[in-house]
């Protein structure tokens, strides 16, 4: 018992020390704390300091998809022999693992989204709501094209499709909600989300590097709006604020903030246990589908109340618990089936999902005369998320596109999970 405790308060608050790496080293901020989260968690899971069970369990766990044995099934199998008494322990474990990583998303969810400025993001968005309409219309359409390709060849292909659409449409928080909601197998998510990292990566090198050029030669010349001048913003102090406060956790733990802080969090976890009553009084819709879409639509409803909105550090609570899950998944892990076909199958998939998005994406652009810069800075809200548009609107030299980016990363937090559920539970039925 004492293990598992030792586990939980781990896992819990382990974070913090990766969030003090960043602020102290150039290489680790660079890296990020999601993904040093990742790889300390693969570390662990692969060096052996966590119980991995025997073969009949891994066949009873991995081999079904899941990562845990119910109790009463586990007792069966253990009465006849079938597991042994190391099971025990990795089941413990696991049983752990599955708690800890389904509490931390919904809490995440609205503390991201109580700090959403809707209805003034979306006021200056001009052409750009459009590029943001034909990007969600590109990912659904490749994604869907890529499931009918890959399904046979991918295990609950379904669910990966749900993902990739939360992924394209919100980045990793809105993949992670997914993978919740959708029992996503651990080493599956992992496996998706590093290869997104990885094809991620060197497409966000372009896009600061010579994309703009390239972008610009295809797609029509920005025009500013004159709205987006108003006196209401100084977009040259947004750029700046934007690009700093999504990583910044300075002062957390003063009093004006803490206070107001610890009032959303209990805000958060009321959200969690309303969501978890409506769940009971819909029993046909998967627990944590109903629990993941209700938590995101009062989220999104409390964003709209302005003493909630204006809570300072809301969104960096919530990013912590986004690294916590990262580092849980990652600890379940398992190395020894990274190269298995499936998975090479599943590269595939993200690499068609990935491009197939942006050159569909780039071509309605074209059709519809849409703007390299609102193309671009569209694409990077939605593919990477907020935090990294002000970056791409340096690269474009335009500051006037930093509200689009933001507006485009806002509104897929906000419809993400609902079409990647969307996705995830209907497409085996529909084809």
């Amino acid at each position: 018992m004492l293990n598992l405790i030792i586990l939980i308060l781990f896992y819990v608050t382990f974070p913090m020390f990766l969030i003090w790496l960043t602020t102290k080293s150039k290489y680790c901020k660079k890296l990020g704390a999601i993904v040093l989260a990742y790889a300390i968690g693969i570390i662990i899971a692969n060096i052996g300091i966590l119980p991995k069970g025997s073969e009949e369990f891994r066949a009873q766990t991995i081999g079904k998809n899941r990562s845990s044995i119910p109790k009463a099934e586990f007792t069966e199998l253990r009465s006849a022999g079938v597991l042994t008494e190391t099971d025990i322990k990795a089941n413990n474990v696991g049983n752990i693992q599955d708690l800890v990583q389904s509490s931390v998303i919904p809490l995440a969810l609205p503390l991201i989204l109580f700090s959403l400025n809707v209805k003034r993001w979306l006021k200056f968005s001009g052409k750009g709501f459009l590029s943001m309409l034909l990007a969600m219309v590109s990912v659904m359409i490749i994604v869907a094209t890529g499931y009918l390709i890959f399904r046979s060849k991918i295990p609950e292909a379904q669910k990966v499709a749900g993902m990739l659409i939360g992924c394209y449409t919100g980045g990793t928080v809105n993949m992670a909600s997914l993978a919740v909601a959708l029992k996503v197998e651990p080493n599956t998510f992992v496996m998706t989300n590093t290869y997104d990292m990885i094809i991620g990566g060197l497409t966000i090198m372009f896009f600061v590097s010579v994309g703009p050029a390239v972008f610009r030669y295809f797609l029509p010349p920005f025009k500013s709006h004159p709205d987006r001048s108003g006196e209401d913003f100084d977009f040259g102090v947004m750029e700046k604020k934007m690009a700093e406060d999504f990583d910044d956790y300075s002062g957390i733990f003063k009093k004006g903030i803490i206070l107001p802080l610890l009032g959303a969090f209990g805000l958060a976890v009321l959200i969690f246990a309303v969501a978890f009553g409506v769940s009971m009084l819909v029993p046909e819709v998967p627990q944590l589908i109903s629990v993941i879409l209700t938590i995101t639509t009062l989220g999104v409803a409390a964003s709209f109340i302005p003493k909630i909105r204006q809570i300072k550090k809301s969104f960096q609570m919530g990013m912590y618990f986004i690294i916590a899950f990262s580092l849980i998944i990652a600890s379940r892990c398992d190395l020894s089936v990274f190269f298995q076909v499936k998975y090479l199958n599943l590269l595939f998939f993200v690499t068609w999902a990935y491009f197939g998005s942006l050159i569909l994406h780039m071509i309605l652009s074209w059709i519809f005369r849409v703007d390299a810069d609102d193309y671009l800075i569209t694409t990077t809200g939605f593919v990477y998320s907020p935090p990294f548009v002000p970056m791409v609107a340096a690269a474009l030299k335009n500051k006037d596109v930093i509200l689009t980016g933001l507006a485009t990363g806002i509104i897929g937090w906000m419809f993400g999970n609902y079409i990647g559920i969307a996705f995830g539970v209907w497409l085996d039925k529909i084809f």
